[in-house]
């Protein structure tokens, strides 16, 4: 078994210039995934058979001098919540195991494949998307690289675990409560969850198969090991021409990484305030700044319109069990109280048009705030992603038994989604990318940006990577 390849792009050099074969490439990850397999579970679906035809095709194209596309020979696994022919989407879900296998490939799957890429796998994911952790009564666990005692996050937790091993160079993930960003943070990989309607979601589930709804809030996103390798993918994702993003010569940052009642671990908090050094040693202006909108109450919001896309695009009998579970799940996001004495954070179970018609003029207010916030000058918000490292794999229920370990205090399991929901409920586009170490488990955090602002997000991405330097592999 060979060395892995450190960069998609040094593969697809290696492809192009017939140093190799895309089906001996294939191979190659294949290989890395019988070996790793039993730690991991990361990769849970195979269609080895339609990926070597795919794999020798190309081959003897790129023979014949015929032009090939972009990433031409590039073996790849999916998200277990995208529709791929020959593997449908299980999203984790018993009901939807059986599947007739000539689904359609869903639309980014698509763009991928016509780019030439080598689909041949499927990766992990909880039952619906609906966890931080990745597990199912279909495929069971996948564990964390850098920790097998641990997760490797949710709901794209295969694909950051696959990615982290070298199993696979770009993975296609999805996002609408951090589910590219967990998982991402908690393995050490880069991940980008674009601005809300960048990328058609077709074939994606949830909703069930055939319903083909844009959902609000919810996403489709590259992830990559490297920032130029995710915006290899970003390009290819959107139909547009492969451009190399070239590190900004100067940005604005604004750092948010203190909230009041939302807990963040001291070495999280670290991991913010060493890449904010980067950035400022790089000459960028930083200053600690939020927007003017209160964080709780935008919150609050996030969640009134979480509950009301869960209880419009799930069957029926699972938005009943989901929407229950998750009213009593975000009930303990805080344990603070209002000056009322209420609970601070509610959930309706369900969503009248009036109260969700009033949950996005709020949301539109927000928003407008956000932008008069980066028209003052701001490139970007360097935040945290989770409140802490990779956790222990724990799988009680209901899922309000869980709590987060921080700094050795418990907190709710749902103030994972404190520091996401800002990006998510906002339809803003939030980058992901490893900072720091603690323990050997790795530490990402977020750069958020305006509404359609990607391409500055990989400059400063490009620029703190730079100066961060090189991330080390988990040993395996």
């Amino acid at each position: 078994m060979s060395a892995p390849y450190a960069t998609a792009r040094k593969m697809l050099d290696d492809l192009a210039c017939r140093r190799i074969s895309a089906l001996e490439l294939l191979e190659q990850h294949v290989a890395l995934q019988r070996s790793h397999h039993g730690k991991l579970n990361a990769v849970i679906t195979e269609d080895l058979e339609t990926a070597r035809t795919a794999a020798r095709a190309l081959d003897d194209a790129r023979v014949r001098g015929v032009e090939l596309g972009v990433l031409a020979g590039l073996p790849m696994t999916i998200k277990d919540g995208f529709d791929v022919s020959g593997m449908p989407a299980t999203a984790g879900n018993p009901e939807f195991s059986a599947r007739e296998r000539s689904c359609a490939d869903a639309d980014l799957v698509g763009r991928l494949r016509s780019a030439g890429a080598v689909i041949w796998g499927k990766t992990n994911v909880p039952l619906m998307l609906g966890d931080f952790q990745s597990y199912n009564a279909v495929f069971g666990t996948t564990n964390n690289p850098f920790d097998l005692s641990r997760t490797s996050g949710g709901s794209s937790g295969g694909a950051a675990a696959a990615l982290a091993a070298n199993i696979t160079p770009l993975e296609l993930g999805s996002d609408i409560g951090g589910s590219l960003r967990h998982p991402a943070n908690f393995c050490g990989v880069c991940a980008l969850k674009p601005s809300w309607g960048a990328l058609p979601l077709k074939g994606h589930i949830p909703p069930s198969p055939g319903m083909n709804q844009e959902i609000d809030l919810n996403v489709a996103g590259p992830m990559a090991r490297n920032v130029k390798d995710l915006k290899l993918m970003w390009d290819v994702l959107r139909g547009q021409p492969v451009t190399e993003p070239r590190p900004a010569a100067q940005a604005r940052i604004a750092v948010w990484n203190a909230q009041p009642g939302w807990p963040l671990a001291q070495c999280v908090k670290d991991a913010v305030e060493q890449t904010a050094k980067c950035l400022s040693d790089l000459g960028f202006p930083v200053d600690y700044a939020v927007p003017d909108f209160n964080a709780d109450a935008l919150l609050q919001n996030y969640l009134d319109l979480l509950i009301a896309t869960v209880a419009t695009n799930f069957p029926a009998h699972l938005r009943d069990a989901m929407a229950a579970r998750r009213e009593e799940d975000i009930r303990l996001v805080s344990e603070s109280r209002d000056v009322t004495g209420e609970a601070r954070y509610r959930l309706r179970a369900s969503a009248t048009e009036e109260q969700l018609d009033a949950a996005r003029r709020k949301r539109n207010n927000y928003k407008r705030v956000l932008d008069g916030f980066f028209r003052q000058g701001y490139d970007a918000i360097l935040a945290p992603v989770t409140p802490v490292t990779a956790f222990l794999h724990d799988h009680s229920a209901p899922m309000t038994a869980r709590t987060l370990l921080v700094d050795g205090i418990a907190a709710p399991y749902m103030s994972a989604l404190n520091w996401i929901s800002v990006a998510t409920a906002l339809h803003a586009p939030a980058l992901v990318l490893p900072a720091a170490r603690h323990a050997g488990l790795p530490i990402g955090v977020q750069l958020i940006g305006p509404q359609g602002g990607e391409s500055r997000l990989f400059e400063v991405a490009l620029a703190a990577e730079l100066a961060i330097g090189p991330f080390p592999p988990p040993k395996l």
